[in-house]
């Protein structure tokens, strides 16, 4: 038995491709890539004012849907009707519910009550074509899917059994977010068992020390810090270098025949001379030794000048940053917003990271102000149209998380963008961050009090002060000097 005869091949209406074309869009002939093409190509129907796919012509030989034309509807999905979101015969949202109610289901055939977050976040999520896709790809719904069936404990601990990777990292962070398992901070966890591996090398009289000194002061700064939200990448990183740095000193003293309780001054200083870099990251350690009663009256020789900000970034080169940051439209808009907070505002990517959406206002006359810390500030033109796109489109979590409140949103469920993420593509293009808000910092220094200065971008009063010390201006008189204006 012979099959059907295959289409002739025609010029699809469309692309212009000699193809088979069996369908009719606008009473045109177009292929099957086009078609499909044209599925995902929703918008009002002038008849109805529904969203659909405007495949026919009504009766005004206007572009419209099936219903308004009298035609089978055959971009609609089967369940809902609905024609904006195409997932085969179905639309994306009625196929996410249904493979999200399979995949949550306790043995009864219902939701797993403690899932249900998931659930409900996975449906909100704006494009269900994506998490369908995650669905498909990754091993993490599987991981759901047993839970669900009890097989795997919905706890912190079945994720410490589970080997440490970026799906079931993503997986413990989006059940986090939802509200299932209580909040945690992966990087910084990973320190005590680091530490315990640290101080079973060492000798107990250097692990006895070290040990007080890593869980009393090192790790409770990191646990304020998280408190605060401000546990970042780089303070974790720089806590790890104090422990390691001071069981490297400890080591030293233990060679020399002494140790943190009868060291000298001199053997300090001779430990400075041979190493002046580990000699510097110790300086927190002596200071903790010097609270607690381990020494007394010794210290590191310091530089009087080195707490002196510096500026390296010339004025004429920070502008060209500036410049190439406002107009370069290959640069993903995210990282201009950032990089301009910094060479403009002097603020610190870590900072702006952590920023919230509603740091961002727009008044009643169209004007965009940032906030900082508690005063707006006026956006210029050029970066407030760059603020505006960004926040349109601001990202959000990948998969099953729906926009939050982050300024910069990361591609974990719950958090904001990390800020190695920027730091690294200005770094690509030549904007060094530090540098960059030095020069900003030297600049506002010298067009404003300090005092403002520091209410204005959240710095401490020393801070600016220095700063403004460094710019060569004397405040002192501003206030007098204001008044007086005032009363002309």
């Amino acid at each position: 038995m012979r099959g059907r005869k295959p289409l002739p091949r025609t010029t699809c209406a469309h692309c212009g491709q000699e193809r088979r074309c069996s369908r009719l869009i606008l009473d045109k002939a177009v292929c099957e890539t086009c078609e499909l093409r044209f599925a995902r190509t929703a918008s009002t129907c002038p008849g109805c004012g529904g969203t659909k796919v405007l495949a026919f012509y009504d009766a005004q030989h206007r572009p419209a849907c099936s219903t308004c034309t009298g035609n089978e509807p055959r971009y609609a999905c089967v369940r809902c009707g609905r024609e904006d979101s195409p997932f085969g015969r179905r639309c994306g949202p009625c196929m996410l519910e249904e493979r999200a109610a399979e995949l949550l289901s306790d043995p009864s055939g219902h939701i797993h009550p403690q899932l249900q977050p998931v659930f409900d976040t996975l449906m909100a999520g704006p494009r269900p074509q994506t998490t369908l896709y995650w669905f498909n790809r990754s091993t993490g719904p599987g991981i759901l899917a047993s839970m669900a069936r009890g097989e795997i404990e919905i706890s912190h601990a079945a994720f410490e059994a589970m080997a440490s990777n970026k799906t079931n990292n993503y997986l413990r962070d989006l059940l986090v977010a939802v509200g299932v398992l209580p909040p945690f901070h992966a990087e910084l966890e990973r320190v005590r068992p680091w530490l315990d591996d640290i101080l079973a090398g060492l000798p107990k009289d250097q692990a006895d020390v070290l040990g007080r000194f890593a869980r009393w002061h090192v790790l409770r700064r990191l646990r304020h810090k998280e408190q605060a939200g401000v546990a970042t990448h780089g303070a974790i990183s720089g806590a790890r270098a104090t422990i390691v740095a001071t069981a490297r000193f400890l080591a030293w003293l233990a060679a020399h025949d002494t140790s943190i309780t009868t060291a000298t001054q001199a053997e300090l200083e001779e430990y400075a001379v041979e190493f002046p870099a580990r000699a510097k990251a110790v300086v927190v350690f002596l200071a903790w030794a010097e609270r607690t009663g381990l020494t007394s009256g010794i210290k590191l020789p310091t530089n009087p000048h080195q707490d002196q900000p510096e500026v390296t970034l010339g004025d004429q080169d920070r502008w060209a940053q500036v410049e190439l940051l406002l107009h370069d439209d290959t640069i993903r808009t995210y990282v201009r917003v950032a990089g301009l907070f910094t060479l403009l505002f002097a603020q610190p990517l870590a900072r702006i990271t952590r920023m919230r959406a509603d740091q961002i206002t727009t008044g009643d006359d169209g004007h965009v102000t940032v906030t900082f810390d508690t005063v707006p500030i006026d956006l210029p033109e050029s970066l407030e149209r760059l603020v505006l796109a960004h926040l349109a489109r601001r990202g959000q979590a990948s998969y099953a998380s729906s926009p939050d409140h982050w300024l910069f949103p990361g591609g974990i469920p719950g958090k904001h963008l990390a800020t190695e993420n920027i730091r690294g593509q200005l770094v690509e293009r030549g904007i060094q961050p530090s540098t960059a808000r030095m020069a900003a910092m030297f600049q506002l220094a010298s067009e404003m009090p300090s005092s403002v200065l520091a209410d204005i971008l959240g710095r401490s009063p020393t801070n600016t002060a220095k700063w403004a010390a460094l710019s060569a201006h004397d405040w002192s008189q501003y206030t007098a000097q204001r008044a007086a204006s005032l009363t002309e």
